[in-house]
């Protein structure tokens, strides 16, 4: 299954909200340098989706605020 997460770095405070049916808005307290940003998203869809943060992939976006992931669908 594919999502489309909205990423804020260097924010103040975490968020994860989802704004719609597959797309979510993030907040991280990380700077978007050295993957750092990207790193901490991964784990906070992973928390939401009860995966392991490997399971996810970034299909596109790695350098952009806009990401779509990838994540194994539910059985």
């Amino acid at each position: 299954m594919y999502i489309r997460v909205s990423v804020s770095a260097s924010a103040k405070k975490e968020l994860f909200k989802k704004s719609q049916k597959d797309s979510f808005l993030v907040s991280v307290k990380e700077p978007a340098e050295q993957n750092l940003a990207n790193k901490r998203v991964l784990k906070l869809v992973a928390g939401h989706f009860g995966i392991l943060p490997k399971q996810i992939r970034i299909i596109s976006g790695h350098h952009s605020p806009s990401k779509i992931l990838s994540i194994p669908d539910k059985k």
